[in-house]
């Protein structure tokens, strides 16, 4: 078996993009160029291929390297696609996790006091469960997340797309954060392909209102950064969301991710929801959004169709950037059969 050809000290990601003409393709790229790889026309069938051939998704990719490409140029003319898909979006699953990253020490303190008087809410509780059992050793499983679902494939926003918020909603707000894409085996082993920019995009108004409608707060869009990020994860990701009006900044603000600056650890996040069997049916995708503590929200940033969102954080190096629009839905109305 070839050995994957990078240099280890560089990140390696893969792209999906539409070629001339329109038929769609696959690139691998280091920290200095991409290359086009023959063969597939999709990461999920190059993902397939490594299963099949015994290949990790690196080597699979380097081993069918084809002609250089020119990343610039495909940016421009905005050919990147979201970097995972499925054919049949009832197979992509959309989920989540909250309550995992410590925030700012001033957020944190403010917890920790609130916990010490007995006045805690449930959030506080589960935060704090975190902070003391997320992260445990030697194999075992530490405390449980907060979990919640988005909905299917047909949710998936690429990297310069609209971003809509329905019209029932009172909010559309970012949330600047990492996903990790999963593909299920034939054995039901989940198979982590790697690690995505994302905006995972919240009703927040709807959320405060009443912690029990966090569910309905999340069923709608996310998007996706053009780059899929192989191997591990650093612990510390650092970088920057910001919202632009009519082309100018109204609201900027480094975040912080990566295990680093989380209270659960990934393979915690990870064995909290592929513990149930429903989440290992061969041939699934899942997309699984790791959590954020930095949102323009909470400054009191109230956004309006036609905002831009950005969020840009090494090692990725293509920044996501998604219009806001609102979408009209027609009322629905249960008939009988």
């Amino acid at each position: 078996m070839q050995a994957f050809g990078f240099d280890e000290e560089n990140s390696v990601h893969l792209l999906q993009y539409v070629q001339d003409g329109g038929a769609r393709a696959v690139a691998v790229r280091d920290d200095s160029n991409a290359w086009r790889v023959e063969g597939v026309e999709t990461i999920l069938a190059l993902a397939q291929h490594a299963l099949k051939h015994g290949l990790s998704l690196a080597d699979a990719a380097w081993q069918a390297r084809g002609e250089v490409l020119d990343l610039a140029a495909l940016v421009a003319a905005g050919r990147l696609l979201a970097p995972i898909d499925h054919p049949d979006t009832a197979h992509c699953l959309l989920t989540g996790t909250g309550l995992t990253h410590l925030g700012s020490a001033e957020g944190r303190d403010k917890m920790h006091k609130a916990a010490a008087s007995g006045d805690t809410t449930d959030s506080m509780r589960m935060f704090l469960m975190g902070v003391e059992g997320g992260k445990p050793v030697d194999g075992e499983v530490g405390a449980q997340p907060e979990w919640f679902y988005k909905g299917d494939g047909s949710g998936l926003v690429g990297p310069y797309d609209d971003i809509s918020m329905p019209d029932f909603a009172i909010d559309g707000s970012e949330e600047p954060e990492i996903a990790g894409i999963y593909l299920i085996d034939a054995d039901s082993t989940p198979r982590r392909l790697g690690f995505t920019l994302a905006n995972e995009f919240s009703d927040h108004i709807t959320e405060r209102g009443n912690y029990l409608w966090l569910a309905h707060s999340k069923l709608r869009s996310a998007a996706l950064g053009p780059e899929l990020l192989l191997g591990a994860l650093p612990d510390d990701v650092r970088g920057t969301s910001r919202i632009l009006r009519d082309g100018k900044p109204i609201w900027e603000k480094p975040f912080l991710t990566g295990e680093a600056n989380m209270s659960h650890s990934i393979d915690n996040l990870e064995a909290h929801h592929f513990k149930y069997s429903q989440f290992r049916r061969p041939g699934d995708i899942h997309v699984h959004f790791f959590g954020t503590a930095t949102l323009s929200f909470a400054d009191g940033i109230v956004t309006e169709p036609g905002d831009e969102f950005e969020i840009a954080a090494a090692p990725f190096s293509l920044p996501l950037r998604n219009r806001l629009t609102r979408s009209s839905v027609d009322a629905v109305k249960v008939v009988p059969l």
